[in-house]
């Protein structure tokens, strides 16, 4: 692998043919078992086949592909902890890039999993190519969507870290700054939220090294001349404290760490100040072992008793304990003025908190005991003791591409980079763009071919956004969009729709009353709006605007319901008593003078209420129970007290029936129980949310063993409702019992 090729700018220096083979050695030694026999002699063929074809260039720097490459392996072995198909994928990218990539060929010779991180390697590098604008976070997320396998991340990261490290004496200066400022604002990040810490502080501080070579080297020389004393004084600040929280029967561990030069830097351009006056060069930080249910009241009790000792400074308390970060970071910091008055920063968090707070991410999807949004969790959780393992097939691949499987990254024209869930359409990213070209959207282009509003996005799509005036929301786009926020927009579009239409209609009716020289009266349309079958007037002055109802319709009905409610109609000729029906034949009437009670919006003169006990609605077989104040409660006949009050005060009960049907509606509880299953509440929720006129007040479930069993209290107008609810929430999958209570 280290022969001396005979392209002039290809050759060994004798210092890079001596590094590049103790670098193999090392390799060899690391990897062990895990290469396969034929891996040198392939890895070697394909080298030298590359630098035959003219395909290994040193570049900008000088550097040496081939020795780079060993170099960037080493780092994935030993700062990562990759193995075999990664280090093989590493030294062959090398050799293939420029040239033409077979990939199915290397499959044969090394693997799948090896031609997979190269593929991998390839298309981030056009991805690369293709955007220019890669300091956004959305830039970042794209980069970790389009890894078709983990490990293409973590060798791009350790090829950034190597080569941060070989530039320092490059005469290339504007190339080490543009390298520079990529490794801060691109690879620094990706490696902060994929928890390789160690590998971002590394590439942040040789950023300010490069980019800010003074600054740098000015905090380096003041933070190694005050080391020793700033150690003694870390010592002297934590023992007393120590002390204290141990007498608080507090179980703790301690240390302190100084911040990175890169940390101070920012912060002293942030404060506009020099090094001197930087209060926390380093921070104390103090860890709790507590129960998380005992977490906040036991780090306020430490907060309490620092600043007990030492005096706080109150403009720099951060409290992250009662509202945490977005990104999951829970801890408590105060600066105090420690002894010799100097400034000190003290963090107060327990393990749960520092396992997060170290670990990013990962920690803080584990701790909310579900799996994270973007998939990303198990392979943090696991990263480090799955990489060391040196199980390299089997485990990292578990984790081959689960990340951000919920998300895609699309393009505007201009080359902007807007982020969906998966399965947003063309109309989801109109209503991201505005509220007006959502409502106005016919279709779009994507990737310059024409698309309805209905085409799902995928990661990498450019989308264009076509739009006419004359369109306007109609309510199926709501199965249409995927995101809420394009919901919302809809609804809130339909809406303002619905009114400017129903004022319309108002106007319209209004004037046709004019016409007929009829003073309309607000109580009789009302009721004539009733008689036409409508629930809900907006319903009515809907079914105007779109012409579903004819206007001269409704002043005929309405003439009718006037004469008669302001009996303007002649009387009614007296019915024989031959002609009357009982209105519920199926009642047995045991007595002539029983008393019936008739509930409708019409009833006066009885003071009567629903009873709590067993919540009647309309529909129900009901009785009234005379109470002691001279009310009469209202109950279901299969009451569970019904049996009771009947043996014993059976004087009291009255017969009542329903009579009409008015607008209310009735709460009712329903006990629904089954399987515990991802999805059963949003399930459940959505079956409420589309019935009409009916209205969830509050559900409560408890999950035990993968059962659950949930209370679900929602307001009806009658049983047939009712029933027609518990017969669709049967349906759900999992559900295997629905009954009222």
């Amino acid at each position: 692998m280290t022969q001396t090729y005979m392209e002039n700018n290809i050759l060994f220096t004798p210092a890079e043919r001596k590094e590049t083979l103790t670098l193999l050695e090392d390799i060899r030694k690391a990897l062990g078992t895990t290469v396969e026999e034929d891996d040198e002699r392939n890895i070697k063929k394909y080298i030298r086949k590359a630098a035959e074809d003219g395909n290994l260039q040193r570049d900008v720097f000088g550097l040496h592909p081939v020795l780079h490459a060993f170099q960037t392996a080493k780092i994935a072995i030993d700062e990562v902890g990759l193995r075999r198909d990664s280090v093989v994928a590493i030294l062959l990218y090398t050799s293939t890039t420029g040239a033409s990539i077979n990939i199915e060929e290397i499959a044969r010779t090394f693997g799948e999993a090896v031609a997979r991180i190269i593929n991998g390697l390839v298309r981030i590098q056009d991805l690369y190519k293709k955007n220019p604008v890669i300091e956004s976070e959305n830039f970042r997320n794209l980069l970790l969507s389009f890894a078709e396998d983990m490990r293409v991340i973590l060798i791009m990261i350790a090829d950034r870290v190597n080569l941060m490290r070989q530039i320092r004496d490059t005469e290339n200066l504007e190339a080490k700054k543009q390298v520079s400022e990529e490794a801060s604002y691109l690879y620094a990040p990706l490696a902060h939220k994929l928890g390789l810490y160690k590998l971002k502080s590394e590439l942040e501080d040789l950023s300010v090294k490069y980019l800010e070579h003074d600054a740098y080297y000015l905090i380096k020389e003041k933070l190694n001349a005050t080391k020793q004393a700033r150690d003694a004084y870390i010592e002297r600040f934590i023992q007393p404290v120590k002390e204290r929280l141990e007498e608080a029967g507090l179980k703790f561990h301690m240390k302190g760490r100084t911040k990175s030069i890169h940390s101070i830097w920012q912060k002293m351009k942030k404060q506009h100040c020099g090094f001197e006056g930087i209060y926390d060069l380093f921070a104390i930080r103090i860890i709790i072992d507590a129960p998380e249910e005992k977490e906040k009241m036991q780090c306020w009790q430490a907060f309490s008793i620092i600043t007990d000792m030492y005096q706080p400074n109150p403009k720099r308390l951060r409290d992250w304990l009662s509202v945490p970060k977005s990104n999951g970071y829970e801890s408590l910091h105060i600066t105090v003025l420690g002894p010799e008055n100097k400034w000190v920063e003290v963090q107060i968090r327990t393990e749960r908190m520092d396992d997060i707070a170290e670990r990013g991410l990962a920690a803080h999807w584990r701790y909310k005991g579900v799996k994270g949004e973007t998939g990303v969790d198990e392979w943090l959780n696991n990263i480090r003791t799955a990489l060391e393992a040196g199980d390299d097939s089997q485990l990292i691949d578990q984790f081959k591409m689960d990340l951000y499987e919920d998300e895609v990254f699309v393009f505007t024209p201009k080359g902007d980079l807007f982020k969906f869930p998966k399965g947003a359409t063309v109309l989801d990213f109109a209503y991201y763009i505005h509220s007006g070209v959502g409502s106005a959207c016919v279709g779009g282009r994507i990737n310059g071919k024409a698309v309805s509003i209905r085409q799902k996005l995928h990661s990498g799509d450019t989308v264009e956004i076509i739009t006419q005036s004359n369109q306007k929301p109609r309510s199926e786009w709501l199965n249409i969009v995927k995101t809420s926020r394009a919901k919302a927009k809809i609804r809130l579009a339909l809406k303002e729709t619905q009114q400017k239409d129903g004022l319309m209609a108002k106007e319209m009716l209004e004037r046709k009353f004019k016409n007929k020289k009829i003073e309309p009266n607000e109580g009789i349309l009302a009721h004539t709006i009733k008689k036409l079958g409508f629930k809900l007037t907006s319903d009515f002055y809907k079914q105007l605007a779109e012409e579903k109802l004819d206007v001269n319709t409704v002043i005929e009905k309405y003439i009718e319901v006037r004469d008669y409610d302001l009996n303007l109609n002649a009387p009614a000729p007296t019915r024989s008593a031959e002609e009357f029906n009982f209105e519920n034949p199926e009642e047995k009437i045991e007595r002539a003078n029983d008393d019936v009670l008739v509930i409708d919006n019409s009833l006066k003169g009885v003071d009567y209420t629903l009873a709590k006990c067993c919540h009647p609605i309309y529909g129900d077989p009901i009785f009234g129970f005379v109470t002691v104040s001279g009310g009469i409660k209202i109950h279901r006949m299969n009451c569970p007290n019904a049996k009771n009050m009947r043996e014993r005060t059976g004087y009291r009960i009255v017969k009542a029936r329903w009579s009409g049907k008015g607008s209310s509606q009735y709460s009712i509880t329903l006990r629904i129980i089954g399987n515990d299953d991802i999805g059963i509440v949003n399930n459940i929720t959505s079956i409420i949310s589309k019935e009409e006129k009916i209205m969830m007040r509050s559900i409560n479930i408890d999950s035990n063993d993968g059962l659950f069993n949930g209370y679900l209290t929602v307001m009806v107008e009658d049983t047939s409702r009712m029933e027609a609810l518990i017969k669709k929430l049967r349906t759900v999958k999992g559900v295997k019992q629905v009954t009222r209570t």
